[in-house]
């Protein structure tokens, strides 16, 4: 018998993520606001390069100083923020922190003063440590789960992508900045410096008034925090980062991204000059990085779609560092430019899966703070590295080495790049061992399958309940074991829907009768395997997801590894393309555990009383069954349990019940 239908998707869900009519607001919001902030960037340190007089030493300094003073703030009250940002509505707390901001690069040109300079600086940047947890812990609220990578996506090219958009925009101001003046007939000359401060005040005026017409923003959790105090809220969030395997291999990989980042910001102007190039070479330079990291943004996750998220992500970040290392290495600019378009890309492609994972892994009552605490984190090593990286350049100075005819002379800003990559190489590294999801299987395993498109049934989204599907040959005992299992879950006062494939719903009865009936024939293998997806793909939209959605344990009879097996092997069609189908038919859905009942086909055959269609199919045809269902399981093995499907009934059952104990018990850690 079937569940009830749940509600058809949405529209919105359906299509790109932009077109959400509220996350699509927030994010015109975001991008009007990134731009503004990068204007106030450039002006920041165009004011702050006057201050030198003509210096070049003090110019570096001045211009460093900018970057400490707007991340020195994190240090202190980062972690306090998040949890702030957690306590209070989310919609009014971005609109406070919005008209703030405005309030405060208003007032830079107006007062004209280099301390208010700094000091308004200062208290932005304290605004943002508000605003930026609330923002990030209410996209997931706006967006479906499976939509969520593509709504970081475009978050990140919105935040990154306006960067050379502002440098064009303020290199056209300084330009025209005579002719603007004149057409506005100011008496008092503003400067470039002074309209894009203006603009960038605008900006936060503008995302104030949008955020607040933001009805769908949920409040969060501000009424569960409500009654207990800011120092347990804060110990909550460092309890639960503390706890959770993943969130520590996040915190180690982005750590590792800024320090790397924060080298090349500290370093890039005096490397540029080490390759004995200018001012427009240094321009090009910030261009490519923000062009590759566009381009890994947008671009990366679909392209790397076969790997797993958490692979991905310390994979890009060890390749991010290796680039720097080469990066410190070139004395040739237009090989300079190619490098760091590399590395901006796999650096791009390691945060939005980075921001993805957050995400989905972080619980809602503690997403802010923990957004807060991994920002804060990220802006302590950018103040670290921006502050350190001049003084050990300046003191590893000038060295020349001779090869042979060859004569090489790098000077501190290589070295200090150079270190900074491996330290990145070695983070990146730490945070793959840290959070790989399969130890069992070599990245180089899953590099090959993933060109041959087969490990995209390992990506699956995550679920709240608990899958696990039952596979095997002919006799093998599966359906024994499923009631079994059911039996004992219910006992441990677990609610359990016990289901099957084909035939888990009215449509699926029907598709069984005519794909088991002996009467119905010879059917094309293919029209075969896209019968099964087209009953699995009801099956889940119907029966499945639903259940997993009250958070109860699925056990289903058969799932899509069998069609790997039966129409892939069985039938000699490529098992990577029955595979694509069955991905597609259930978006991914991937048990949480795939229990096998391994029988020699000649005994599990022996076993049968009447045989239907797929069962009177010769025995190499089984055989090769067999073989498929084994080669899936060693391909994934954390995902898979093979049992020997000639023990007693009592042994097997021992075995299982042992397994999926290991993750319930599994589940309930992370809830806590």
């Amino acid at each position: 018998m079937s569940l009830p239908y749940p509600s058809a998707p949405a529209q919105s869900e359906s299509r790109s993520v932009l077109s959400i009519p509220a996350f699509r607001k927030l994010w015109r919001a975001m991008a009007f606001s990134s731009f503004g902030d990068w204007l106030g960037l450039l002006a920041s340190t165009a004011l702050a390069q006057q201050l030198a007089d003509g210096d070049y030493a003090k110019a570096n300094f001045a211009i460093a100083g900018v970057f400490i003073v707007r991340l020195l703030p994190a240090v202190i009250l980062g972690p306090f923020a998040g949890v702030i940002a957690d306590r209070f509505d989310r919609r009014k707390l971005m609109v406070v922190c919005d008209i703030l901001r405005f309030s405060l690069y208003l007032s830079i040109p107006i007062v004209g003063n280099y301390f208010w300079l700094y000091t308004a600086s200062i208290l932005a940047e304290i605004v943002t440590l508000f605003w930026s947890p609330a923002k990030e812990a209410s996209v997931p609220n706006l967006v479906p789960k499976s939509k969520l990578e593509s709504a970081n996506q475009v978050s990140l090219l919105a935040a990154y992508g306006t960067a050379p958009l502002a440098a064009i925009v303020f290199s056209t101001l300084a330009l025209f900045i005579g002719a603007i003046n004149a057409a506005l007939g100011n008496t008092t000359q503003a400067s470039a410096a002074d309209v894009a401060l203006y603009l960038n005040a605008i900006s936060f005026l503008f995302c104030a008034l949008t955020v607040w017409g933001l009805k769908e923003i949920p409040a969060g959790s501000s009424k569960k925090l409500a009654q207990s105090s800011i120092g347990k809220s804060l110990w909550e969030g460092f309890a639960f980062i503390k706890d959770s395997k993943i969130i520590r291999g996040l915190i180690f990989g982005m750590l590792g991204a800024f320090f790397a980042a924060g080298a090349v910001i500290g370093l890039a102007r005096t490397f540029v000059d080490d390759l004995k190039a200018g001012e427009a070479a240094y321009g090009i330079l910030f261009a490519a990085v923000f062009f590759g990291l566009a381009l890994g943004i947008s671009f990366g996750p679909r392209i790397f779609s076969q790997f797993s998220r958490r692979r991905l992500f310390g994979v890009s970040l060890t390749i991010s560092g290796l680039m720097l290392v080469t990066l410190s290495l070139v004395l040739n600019l237009v090989l300079a430019i190619f490098i760091t378009i590399l590395l901006g890309l796999f650096a791009g492609i390691s945060w939005v899966t980075g921001f993805t994972m957050l995400g989905l892994e972080v619980e809602d009552e503690v997403r802010g703070r923990t957004f807060a605490f991994v920002q804060s984190l990220i802006r302590v090593s950018l103040v670290l590295v921006l502050a350190i990286a001049p003084l050990v350049a300046a003191a590893i100075g000038e060295h020349t080495y001779s090869f042979r005819t060859t004569t090489v002379t790098y000077n501190g800003a290589a070295f200090t790049m150079f270190f900074a990559g491996l330290i990145a190489v070695l983070v990146g590294v730490l945070s793959y061992l840290q959070m790989r999801d399969r130890p069992n299987v070599s990245l180089m395993s899953d590099i090959k399958s993933a060109f041959r498109g087969e490990l995209g049934a390992i990506t699956g989204q995550t679920t709240t309940g608990v899958f696990i599907s039952f596979e095997g040959g002919e006799g093998s005992g599966k359906s024994t074991q499923t009631k079994l299992l059911k039996e004992w879950l219910e006992k441990n006062d677990e609610t359990v829907l016990l289901t099957r494939e084909p035939g888990g719903t009215d449509l699926g009865n029907q598709l069984r009768n005519i794909l088991l009936d002996n009467k119905t024939g010879v059917i094309s293998p293919r029209a075969e395997a896209l019968m099964y997806a087209a009953d699995r793909a009801h099956h889940v939209f119907s029966v499945i997801r639903p259940a997993l959605e009250r958070n109860e344990i699925v056990i289903t009879d058969r799932y899509f590894d069998s069609s790997i097996a039966y129409q892939g092997a069985g039938r000699v069609l490529l098992p990577v393309e029955v595979a694509r189908i069955s991905r597609w038919a259930t978006e991914s859905l991937t048990p949480t555990l795939t229990i096998i009942m391994d029988l020699p086909a000649e005994i599990g055959l022996g076993r049968l009383h009447s045989t239907d269609r797929l069962e009177s199919e010769p025995l190499a045809f089984h055989e090769r069954v067999r073989q498929e269902y084994l080669n899936l399981a060693h391909q994934d093995p954390e995902r898979f349990l093979v049992v020997d499907a000639s023990l007693t009934i009592e042994q097997i059952h021992q075995l299982i019940v042992e397994r999926v104990g290991a993750i319930k018990t599994l589940k309930r850690n992370i809830k806590q």
